[in-house]
């Protein structure tokens, strides 16, 4: 302890030792954090690509169905 003071100096040791660790911990806890943010944004970006993926099918199915309609004579009016 660099000065004596009225609180005694096993609580302040432990109230520095446990800033101490929170301080070295917060390197470790930033890249978990950064990690987790990380795969969650991927996570988000393969359901998006799914997604859209899905949706281009059904639309292709759609347009197909169509134009084998148009082929076979129907009018817009009939569909």
């Amino acid at each position: 302890m660099a000065f004596p003071t009225a609180v005694n100096s096993q609580i302040t040791d432990a109230v520095t030792q446990a800033n101490v660790k929170v301080i070295g911990d917060a390197p470790a806890m930033a890249l978990g954090n950064l990690y987790q943010a990380t795969a969650q944004a991927l996570a988000n970006a393969a359901h998006n690509a799914t997604n859209a993926q899905q949706q281009a099918s059904v639309l292709a199915q759609a347009v197909t169905t169509r134009c084998v309609q148009a082929l076979l004579g129907a009018t817009s009016d009939k569909v």
